[in-house]
């Protein structure tokens, strides 16, 4: 057989499996689902048996982490927007920190030894596990050469 014609046997065979799943599938109406030969007791059965099988579902996957929270720290003529804050997370928690700068500079997280450049257009996107307990300073490099006070954030990662 062709290869050609094997292609369009397997496209074939999905199409008509799909058909038959919706023509399968029960009807989504309260009202239309039940037939006049389905008793209270049958009726009631059914939704036990689907509240078990969700229940069922449900335990047997988990459902995935909840996305971390992104710390936004702005700098603008060489000092932080708003001034520098605390970043609280707990040990094991992903930490996301995104800077953003109306110029140049090196972003360094102290402890975990992470640095990042930042540029205006391009943020500065730190991304780690906190595996490290304590209190971390977040610096720019530019704003300590120039003799001014290099905070833009710290970071405090408490006990699990």
């Amino acid at each position: 057989m062709p290869r050609n014609q094997r292609i369009l046997l397997v496209v074939a065979a999905i199409v008509v499996a799909v058909i038959a799943f919706v023509i399968a599938q029960p009807g989504d109406d309260d009202d239309e689902g039940q037939s006049a030969g389905n008793t209270p007791a049958q009726t009631e059965s059914q939704a036990t048996t689907n509240d078990e099988a969700e229940a069922t579902e449900t335990e047997t996957e988990p459902s995935p982490p909840p996305e971390p929270e992104v710390n936004r720290i702005r700098i603008r003529g060489g000092s932080v927007a708003g001034g520098a804050k605390d970043i609280e997370v707990t040990r094991g928690d992903t930490v996301v920190i995104v800077v953003s700068s109306d110029a140049p500079d090196d972003i360094h997280l102290h402890g975990y030894d992470i640095e990042k450049e930042v540029a205006p257009g391009r943020p500065a996107r730190f991304r780690f596990k906190a595996n490290a307990e304590g209190a971390f300073e977040i610096e720019s490099h530019v704003a300590e050469d120039a003799g001014r006070d290099p905070l833009v954030a710290r970071l405090v990662v408490q006990p699990s």
